[in-house]
């Protein structure tokens, strides 16, 4: 089993987990055991070593419906997200386009705010701050440890804490969900995955099927609205965001690898327009073949 979701006194900390080699898309459950939590709110969270599974076991839909991840209801039928599944192998690796899907119009790449702790509040603190702090400069690929002139923890009194790992904190989720909710016609309709190697608290005989992805990106799917995109899928007192999410449309897509401090965003051109020029988003332009890393 995975490390246990990182508890929200503890400081973040990068362990990368060990993948397992590339696999073609697949919608056939496999098996390991769910997590069944309350919604909650999400804040940041670190990322577990992957757990390793026995897989290809064949499972009965029925027996998942009233299982829940966050409190949605798990997806049985994956073949749901084989769609980004196939697209995603189409991309390069290393690339947007193996994350989001290279379908899309425009792209954007949506920066993680770094933290200033005043008293017991936490106050966001943009990357372009960072970057002035140390003589640096926000271009579109740029990356947080060159931003800060090396691996640094902290640098008061600008910030205390970094970027969320792999997770999006819940302020720019719900500033995201206020743009990309006018940019589809069923924001009542969405699809969310969480990355099934963080562990779980709460073991279970049930056994929920996973989206396979490349390089052990499996996920486990739930539904809900647009508005769910704030909601905490790990069990209490954790905290994790979903790892990728989708309209029923498919009008546009919104990924926050395991690896990264930013969160991908593919759209409509209008969609990413919108995104870039909205306050409270600290996002720059992105294509499908920029290198992510």
């Amino acid at each position: 089993m995975g490390r246990p979701f990182r508890l929200v006194s503890e400081r973040r900390q990068i362990a990368r987990p060990s993948y397992g080699g590339e696999r073609e898309p697949d919608s056939h459950p496999t098996p390991g055991p769910p997590t069944i939590v309350q919604s909650a709110r999400v804040q940041r969270s670190s990322r577990g070593a992957r757990r390793g599974a026995a897989r290809g076991l064949s499972v009965s839909p029925g027996s998942f419906l009233a299982v829940h991840l966050g409190g949605l209801p798990i997806e049985p039928d994956v073949s749901t997200g084989v769609w980004l599944s196939s697209a995603r192998r189409r991309g390069e690796p290393g690339t947007v386009g193996a994350l989001v899907p290279a379908v899309f119009e425009a792209y954007a790449r949506v920066l993680h705010p770094a933290i200033r702790y005043a008293g017991d509040d936490d106050i966001e603190v943009p990357w372009a701050e960072v970057a002035a702090h140390n003589g640096t400069a926000v271009e579109p690929l740029a990356q947080w440890v060159a931003l800060t002139r090396g691996p640094v923890d902290s640098q008061p009194p600008v910030w205390d804490d970094g970027p969320s790992e792999g997770h999006l904190p819940v302020p720019v989720a719900d500033r995201l969900v206020e743009v990309l909710s006018r940019h589809t016609a069923v924001p009542a309709e969405c699809v969310f995955g969480r990355w099934d190697g963080f562990g779980y608290d709460l073991p279970s005989p049930e056994v929920p099927p996973r989206l396979l992805l490349r390089g052990g990106r499996d996920v486990v799917l739930v539904r809900g609205a647009i508005d769910d995109a704030a909601r905490n899928l790990a069990p209490e007192p954790h905290e994790q965001s979903a790892n990728l999410w989708w309209p029923a449309d498919r009008s546009w897509c919104v990924v926050t690898d395991i690896d990264l401090m930013c969160s991908y965003v593919g759209g409509t051109a209008a969609c990413i327009a919108e995104l870039l020029g909205t306050p409270g988003i600290e996002a720059v332009p992105a294509a499908p073949e920029d290198p992510v890393t």
